[in-house]
């Protein structure tokens, strides 16, 4: 850790500031994915609830940043039609947990939104760890 970050106190942003950069990372989408963002609710919550925990099979508050919860836009047959709209949920409390300064929460929030998005368009995580890590 460098000494700057342990000398600072970690940033934490009020509601409003964490949404607005929610707002910031969708509108920063490239516009044929912003296109295709059909039936989806994106929300901030502070932190997952424990059954969102025990579905991505994990104990700790802190290790869930976001969650998509729905059928992926490539799953959706003739049969999809008045369901209600998928949920892309953002954990303000778990990334801020993360992160010491605006600049990494801001960094942080636009990987997360990317991800779940990808989650919408039926990539899974194990295609997404090599997509990220470049393998």
């Amino acid at each position: 850790m460098s000494l700057r970050k342990r000398s600072q106190r970690r940033h934490r942003l009020n509601r409003e500031r964490f949404e607005a950069l929610v707002a910031k990372a969708l509108s920063d989408l490239p516009p044929e994915f912003q296109g295709r963002l059909e039936n989806i609710d994106i929300v901030v919550e502070e932190w997952p609830a424990p059954s969102q925990l025990a579905e991505a099979g994990l104990r700790h508050p802190t290790e869930l940043l976001g969650l998509y919860e729905g059928i992926p836009l490539g799953e959706r047959g003739a049969a999809y039609s008045m369901v209600p709209p998928d949920r892309i949920t953002l954990f303000r409390k778990s990334i801020e947990a993360k992160c010491w300064l605006e600049d990494e929460i801001e960094r942080e929030i636009k990987q997360v939104v990317r991800h779940e998005i990808a989650h919408h368009f039926g990539i899974d995580d194990e295609r997404l760890e090599a997509i990220e890590g470049g393998g």
